[in-house]
């Protein structure tokens, strides 16, 4: 990647300060119940941790321990790669799943490269996030032919945590008080996808991000990571970005925009940012479940009332995430869209 340029400085009010500080971690909740769990104190350590922080990590989650060092493993293998192997599956405007290694957050380029796919291979989106418009695109993953087994391994780990993320969506649903089964109905033509993140060493890591700021578009995101740590949380309490502290074999749990329409901000998509280092590479394994492309998301009916009203317009998920998606692959002159945009003043 060469040395920093200018895409990648960020202003001086959101560089990161790079002393090491001690302070309190997001919360690491236990999902294994036994004879002395109840899952009512589980669904109440949750419910805390998504009202609290936003962001939680899991351990006993039931991805295989194994599948987690394999993806890591295979994330490793494709990234080492030439770059001229990388760019065979390179994405594009057309195609948004593949490869691809000058991405913007918030009209800055994030130090790193990424890998993209979907877990329900094809899926459907509109073709524009004009509201008029009809119009269909069909989006299909593209896989390299290196490093062998690639695609078997991230599709094994894509399923195991797929099954997790409608676990927590489950224990997410009960914390509300609503039936565990609420939220199943939106993800039938499911857009969730899975990437691999890799960041490499940075000779300006005071300077450069990882990622930049932001919160998460879908309803839930998933977050394996190495032991290298560079994930910070904005807290809620003070703003202060916390470092979430690798965890052996645990995952990372954030809840985002959707659930905090959904819930009418009982819960609340909090942001984050990954911060780089100048002497290790990095890498992190997300996967984001998204709804299907005709949800209008808003407000539950069941939490809402004459004391507290939706603070939410609907806005239909397929067109949202289309406008979203524009800013990813080039500098805009505006910020691109956020739920902000559908909040009811």
């Amino acid at each position: 990647m060469g040395e920093v340029d200018q895409a990648f400085i960020q202003s001086i009010e959101h560089r990161p300060n790079l002393d090491t500080i001690e302070i309190e971690g997001i919360p690491l909740i236990d999902l294994s119940l036994s004879h002395t769990t109840d899952i009512n104190v589980l669904v109440s350590k949750i419910g805390t941790a998504c009202k609290n922080w936003g962001f939680f990590q899991v351990i006993n989650h039931g991805v295989p321990l194994e599948l987690l060092e394999k993806i890591k493993v295979a994330a490793k293998a494709f990234f080492d790669q030439t770059m001229e192997e990388k760019r065979k599956v390179k994405r594009d405007e057309v195609n948004p799943m593949g490869y691809y290694e000058s991405e913007h957050t918030k009209n800055v380029r994030d130090w790193k490269e990424v890998f993209d796919f979907l877990i329900k291979d094809p899926s459907f989106l509109p073709a524009s996030p004009e509201l008029e418009d009809d119009e269909m695109r069909t989006l299909s993953n593209q896989w390299p032919e290196n490093p062998p087994q690639f695609r078997e391994v991230c599709q094994e780990y894509a399923r195991e945590v797929e099954k997790l993320g409608y676990k927590l969506l489950e224990l997410i649903s009960l914390s509300l008080g609503l039936p565990s089964n609420r939220f199943n109905g939106y993800f039938e033509d499911q857009l969730s996808r899975m990437r691999l993140n890799h960041y490499p060493p940075c000779p300006w890591p005071e300077l450069a991000l990882g990622v930049g700021r932001h919160k998460d578009a879908g309803a839930l995101t998933i977050v394996a990571q190495d032991d290298v740590g560079g994930l910070q949380v904005k807290r809620k309490s003070d703003g202060v970005w916390a470092p979430v502290k690798p965890t052996s074999n645990a995952l990372v749990i954030n809840v985002g925009d959707i659930v905090q329409v959904w819930s009418n901000e009982t819960y609340e998509s909090v942001e984050h940012r990954v911060v780089v280092n100048s002497e290790r590479e990095r890498f992190s394994i997300p996967i984001f479940i998204f709804p299907s492309h005709y949800v209008m998301v808003k407000p539950l009916e069941e939490l809402v009332n004459e004391g507290n009203p939706p603070k939410y317009k609907p806005y239909n998920f397929g067109k949202f995430n289309m406008a979203r998606n524009r800013s990813n692959y080039k500098k805009l002159e505006v910020q691109n869209i956020q739920i902000s945009d559908f909040k009811i003043i």
